[in-house]
């Protein structure tokens, strides 16, 4: 069943069984749980899951306990691209041998942003540019949670982590968040795509393109975490549809080179009175409370300014310029 023909539905969600179970470990509100919860219900078959060293690695995987229910792998922080090709390289030998019935066996390689935008940023680009059909599941929560809450490649501009404290001098991150979907669009992949939890549906359906795909495809996803950055548990879902609303995250997918806006972000650069201000997602985050005190004032500025940039570049590559 492809993509085209496949509508996930309310009853579709709760009639599959659940493939990541509930009883792990992960904080109360904690995004990427609910993330990886909802991409394993998208799956059309046998799967086999490897995940990298992180936040969810741990949670799930204390022994002797697993909320896994597929075959699963723990793998190092920077390898899950490198654990993910050889599981599909071995599986075509083995259909050749005839020990492997399926005609599809789906591999999914899952990591933080830590073991996508930084550690494991080198396994990444050599799988993709073999060739390998699989999909990557990068969970974004924008730090190095796990260890400590230190920042890494995908920690926003401003941003106040343990490596990156917002003070007098340095107010929080310095450098800006890696755009690292568009480096994977720039390994001219076959599908490249951002995804939000609170738009599940639209997640869920690119989860699904990415499996189809023949060749190797990237889901960006955007998974909240309350711990690291100090915010409301009960506002992560809120808080994965502020930051769409804000154009902060937009959504969007790449086919074979061709970059299109998804629905809710396509919604609002057809009716740009509808973007929100960055302000609006930013508020009751703790790593990003110094922004609302006198002297962040042009740091404020700045982010919504970048935001803004980022947003008609987007626009621009997707053929909607404004």
């Amino acid at each position: 069943m492809t993509t085209e023909e496949w509508k996930f539905t309310t009853k579709d969600i709760a009639e599959k069984p659940d493939l990541f179970l509930s009883g792990h470990r992960a904080c109360a509100g904690c995004g990427p749980a609910t993330v990886l919860r909802m991409i394993m219900k998208a799956t059309r078959g046998p799967t086999i899951v490897t995940e990298a060293t992180g936040c969810m690695e741990v949670v799930s995987s204390i022994y002797p306990y697993t909320s896994w229910a597929v075959p699963w792998l723990h793998t190092a922080f920077e390898t899950a691209a490198a654990n993910a090709s050889g599981i599909e390289s071995a599986l075509k030998i083995m259909k050749k041998k005839g020990k492997v019935k399926q005609e599809h066996v789906d591999v999914i390689a899952i990591a933080g942003d830590g073991g996508t935008y930084d550690i494991g940023i080198q396994a990444l680009s050599g799988a993709v540019e073999r060739g390998h059909d699989f999909l990557f599941v990068l969970y974004d929560n924008e730090a190095y949670m796990n260890t400590g809450i230190q920042r890494s490649g995908g920690t926003p501009h401003g941003a106040a982590t343990t490596t990156s404290p917002a003070g007098t001098v340095i107010p929080g991150k310095l450098e800006y968040k890696k755009p690292i979907a568009e480096i994977m669009v720039a390994h001219e992949m076959p599908y490249v795509a951002t995804a939000s939890p609170y738009y599940w549906r639209d997640m869920l359906t690119k989860v699904r393109r990415g499996l189809e795909v023949e060749g190797p495809a990237f889901l960006h996803v955007f998974a909240p975490c309350p711990r690291g950055w100090r915010s409301d548990p009960a506002k992560s879902i809120e808080y994965s549809k502020l930051v769409v609303e804000t154009c902060v995250f937009p959504l969007w997918e790449s086919i074979n080179g061709q970059c299109q806006l998804s629905t809710p972000s396509k919604l609002i650069a057809l009716a740009p009175q509808k973007k929100k201000p960055v302000t609006d997602y930013l508020k009751g985050q703790g790593r990003f409370s110094h922004m609302f005190k006198p002297q962040g004032k042009k740091l404020l500025e700045e982010v919504q300014r970048v935001t803004d940039e980022r947003w008609q570049r987007l626009l621009a590559k997707c053929g909607m310029a404004q």
